[in-house]
């Protein structure tokens, strides 16, 4: 990392980092608005928040009016498209915090290029020889952002830091279709001996010289619409045109851990404040260090990312299991334990963990102070079952190793994998040490095979007929879990095409008897009212705004039907997006009665029930 930076930039820690960056667009009558949680409510088309402008998403979709033009805010984000690049350099995370401006309607690329260089050079003090830009360079449809160049150059930058870059790096759109526009995006040069060493080495490089600090500007100024064109064969392919909005907008992001890893002079995020006290109570718990250096820091790494994630994901309400957030929640935490045992940490240390978290980042997410007991039972629980099944898949890692001369088979690593927990990653690392080698390319194969069988099941499933009884139960019975449970309810899978219905939901703990009663009674109250079940056919963005309920990973075109119980969608006891049949009225229904209670998967219960 670039060593003597100006003196303004030593000690600023998170915190200075945070309060200056808001400040700084509140003195130019920005609007601070809260973050919004990890999970982003009533948006089928994402499992989380993964970045600053999600809860303005509808306002560049021209769907909603924003109250204020010119925003400010700090977002926790989270992605999990580099889940198996964390610990691997200093910069991939899953959990970060953004950082991000917003104008809609408001000023444009003039002003976001001087507001983006006087933050960097005179509030944090970078030195302005040490930074780089990139430009959307053009493309068939749509000219270069020429206007950006000058605008960079009229702040003082040199005409040879600025790196003309296609669409994949400096072009935005949120979809197939709409709002989009070109970006321009601030690099930190780390110097000459970080990095892959190359003359021509600039932004745009994969290595790690050039470290991307701020998406300076993403400036919505074309609405992409598709229409289709024949060719010579009778095929139909889609062609785009670009119809420039009334309304151009700016949207800016700056990930937190990246510029405070400059602005700290650290050489990895990993280093920052953010992270150091998480780091040194990893190295304490450390029993082993024998093997690969490089192997140590990348299991530390991994730790010290998945604890955060994990401890915001589930203060959010999300509870480890094999479906949706509840899935990337359990395999942050089974990965955090599997380096774990790779640091030979063998005692529960993901709540030790946790605590320190919540005590370092409660002053901006107060509310993690408040879920602090749930967060560490959930926590502690996963991890207890976990190691014991960890356990149990040593000795048949042993058992497989016992006959093995030279590498595992493909099967023999799907079976650690598929019975036990064993991640690939772990049975590699296992093998290496006892000299034999995992047949990688057989257990992708494995893999494969299972994802069939699943796909088939699938089929299958589709092909039973539904009982509209009992399937309109399952709609009251949805509504009646999160009236006694909590919002943190969500539908896990179903089965209506029986005698009876099955119902699995997230729920961390098995129900009282009571709270079976309390549901129980809400059903068979809802059935009593003789309420009408109606559905009217809507856009998906007009069923998000109406508050109703949608599978997350769910497959939904933009028009939809909507089902809701009651007399009208706006006092409905219920809205959920789903295809049929049900009944016309809950009085058809006849009694409802639970049957069954009990554990489908870690986090996930199952109800079963019968109508009469």
């Amino acid at each position: 990392m670039f060593k003597c930076l100006y003196v303004s930039m030593k000690n600023m820690n998170s915190k200075d980092i945070r309060e200056k960056f808001i400040k700084f667009f509140e003195k130019r009558e920005h609007f601070f608005v809260p973050p919004i949680f990890l999970v982003p409510e009533n948006d089928p088309t994402l499992l989380f928040t993964n970045s600053g402008m999600v809860q303005f998403k509808n306002y560049f979709l021209g769907l909603e009016k924003p109250k204020h033009k010119l925003m400010v805010n700090y977002q926790p984000s989270f992605r999990t498209i580099d889940i198996d690049k964390v610990g691997t350099n200093d910069r991939t995370l899953t959990f970060f915090e953004m950082l991000g401006s917003w104008s809609i309607g408001g000023y444009f690329k003039e002003e976001a290029v001087e507001f983006a260089w006087e933050l960097l050079t005179k509030e944090f003090g970078f030195p302005k020889d040490k930074l780089w830009v990139t430009v959307f360079k053009g493309n068939k449809d749509i000219p270069a952002d020429s206007e950006t160049i000058r605008y960079w150059q009229a702040v003082g930058l040199p005409k040879e830091r600025i790196v003309e870059l296609g669409d994949k790096d400096n072009f935005w759109i949120a979809g197939d279709e709409g709002p989009c526009g070109p970006s321009t995006e601030i690099y930190f040069d780390q110097g000459k001996g970080i990095g892959c060493g190359k003359k021509s080495c600039k932004p745009g490089c994969d290595c790690d010289r050039f470290l991307e600090v701020w998406n300076a500007g993403v400036f919505m100024q074309y609405d992409r619409r598709a229409h289709s064109r024949g060719n010579e064969r009778g095929l139909t392919r889609k062609k785009y045109k670009y119809v420039p909005l009334k309304i151009k907008s700016v949207d800016t992001g700056a990930g937190l851990e990246r510029l405070a890893a400059v602005l700290q002079d650290k050489d990895s995020v990993f280093d920052t404040d953010l992270f150091s006290p998480i780091v040194d109570e990893i190295y304490k718990m450390i029993d082993c260090r024998e093997g690969a250096k490089e192997r140590t820091y990348k299991s530390i790494r991994v730790i010290a990312d998945h604890i955060r994630g994990s401890v915001f994901l589930i203060s959010d309400g999300v509870n480890p299991s094999n479906k949706t957030q509840g899935y990337v929640l359990r395999r942050l935490i089974r990965r955090m334990i599997v380096h774990g045992r790779l640091l030979c940490i063998e005692d529960n240390f993901t709540a030790k963990l946790a605590k320190i978290v919540i005590k370092t980042m409660m002053d901006f997410y107060p509310y993690l102070k408040k879920e602090e007991k749930r967060v560490l039972e959930i926590i502690e629980k996963e991890e207890k079952n976990f190691n014991l099944t960890l356990d149990r898949g040593l000795k048949e890692f042993n058992h497989v190793t016992r006959y093995t001369l030279h590498i595992i088979s493909g099967k023999d690593a799907f079976l650690l994998y598929d019975s036990y927990g064993f991640p690939l990653e772990l049975t590699q690392e296992l093998a290496k040490d006892k000299g034999i080698e995992v047949d990688e390319k057989g257990y992708y194969q494995e893999l494969e095979k299972q994802r069939e069988r699943a796909r088939s099941s699938a089929v299958f499933a589709t092909k039973k007929e539904i009982n509209p009884k009992l399937h309109t139960a399952t709609h009251l019975l949805h509504q009646a879990l999160i009236d006694v449970l909590g919002k943190h309810i969500q539908q896990a899978g179903s089965d209506a095409s029986g005698e009876e219905l099955r119902f699995d939901f997230t729920h961390p703990e098995k129900l009282s008897e009571e709270q079976i009663k309390k549901v129980e009674d809400k059903v068979n109250e809802k059935i009593k009212e003789k309420l009408p079940m109606q559905f009217i056919e809507t856009t998906l963005d007009d069923a998000k705004k109406s508050g109703a309920r949608m599978l997350f990973m769910g497959k939904y075109g933009q028009k939809v039907k909507l089902y809701y119980i009651g007399k009208d969608l706006q006092s409905a006891y219920s809205k959920e997006l789903c295809g049929g049949p049900h009944v016309l009225n809950t009085s058809e229904i006849g009694h409802f009665e639970i049957t069954n209670e009990k554990s489908s998967s870690q986090g996930v219960r199952r109800i079963k029930a019968k109508v009469e």
